[in-house]
């Protein structure tokens, strides 16, 4: 049974990309700090609590556990924070990311799966974004994350470690059995801070912005389901271990969904009105990111079987009616 080390395996992603990974027969060791990540969230392998930025740590987790590839999660990943705050996101991200590529190359593990973002294009108007399109990030979220995948081509040509980069879209939804699942201290993803809206947790939702060039003014993301993004996942380790070139793939629908067409379908699911408010716009938004490849379907198999906005949201409130780590 091959190991693979997830970093971040505590997290939101992570947590479900170790689910699946036990599903596919892989024993999945995560490597968290626990900053951002839960401890209640890691169910499916062993658990090591470090830090990237601790090459000491990393280097005995490698001897331990033998991985034979690496699961990237592990990052800071909200806008306004790197907005106001860019040196932690490239000191975290970057510096971090950097260290644990350093301890992977000296173990001996070239397989490496890195979990990217569309941020990195930043802002293209009117165009659906493939593989081939202008990295341009935005903020400084994508701005690192653009240079880790160059890191990882520079140690591709090098070292010979050999990579899959996910760029992804708008990530929602939780595991339909609600083991694990969506919660951020804070919560600045939409649809969750929405369920604690319809919920009574919090007085309303904020909808940043009205007044962007979309058909109601509000703006446009593609969503994927969480559990159809860790499958992707999980077929690029199928990918490396095949001896298949380095690749990107995006991850996402090509369908995109405005801010209040997600209020909408959120009020259809769970019959019940979502109380929010207009607020401004968040600096570093871009007014619509939508996937236009099909590189994943065609090239890995991959098929976005659960990615509906509906059955994104009846999974995640599934899971915020019963599942959540605080109690």
């Amino acid at each position: 049974m091959k190991t693979i080390l997830v970093t971040g395996g505590a997290g939101y992603i992570g947590s479900h990309a170790c689910k699946a990974l036990k599903q596919a027969g892989y024993t999945p060791v995560t490597y968290d700090n626990l900053v951002t990540g839960w401890r209640d969230a890691v169910k499916f392998g062993p658990f090591e609590q470090g830090d990237l930025s601790d090459r000491a740590r990393l280097d005995d987790v490698f001897a331990k556990h033998k991985p034979d590839a690496v699961m990237h999660f592990a990052s800071l990943s909200q806008v306004g924070e790197a907005m106001s705050q860019p040196g932690l996101y490239w000191r975290n991200n970057v510096v971090g990311a950097l260290t644990l590529m350093e301890a992977a190359v000296a173990a001996g593990c070239l397989d490496f799966v890195f979990s990217s973002t569309c941020a990195t294009y930043g802002e293209h108007d009117n165009v659906v974004l493939d593989e081939t399109t202008a990295q341009e990030p935005l903020n400084a979220y994508g701005a690192s994350k653009l240079a880790i995948e160059g890191i990882l081509r520079d140690f591709g040509a090098a070292h010979g470690l050999r990579h899959v980069i996910f760029r992804y879209f708008n990530v929602a939804g939780a595991d339909p059995e609600a083991e694990v699942g969506e919660f951020h201290r804070p919560e600045t993803h939409l649809i969750p801070l929405m369920l604690d809206a319809i919920d009574g947790k919090r007085d309303a939702l904020t909808v940043f912005g009205t007044d962007y060039d979309t058909p109601d003014g509000t703006c446009i993301r593609d969503y994927v389901h969480v559990c159809d993004l860790v499958d992707a996942h999980v077929l690029g380790l199928e990918w490396l271990k095949d001896g298949k070139e380095n690749r990107v793939f995006n991850l996402g629908t090509g369908t995109g969904f405005s801010v209040r067409e997600v209020i909408d379908q959120s009020r259809a699911v769970t019959n019940r009105e979502v109380p929010y408010e207009i607020g401004p716009r968040r600096s570093g938004d871009c007014t619509r990111l939508v996937s236009g490849s099909t590189r994943a379907e065609t090239e890995l198999g991959w098929t976005p079987e659960r990615s509906t906005m509906g059955r994104m949201i009846e999974d995640a409130w599934r899971w915020h009616q019963t599942g959540h780590y605080d109690g």
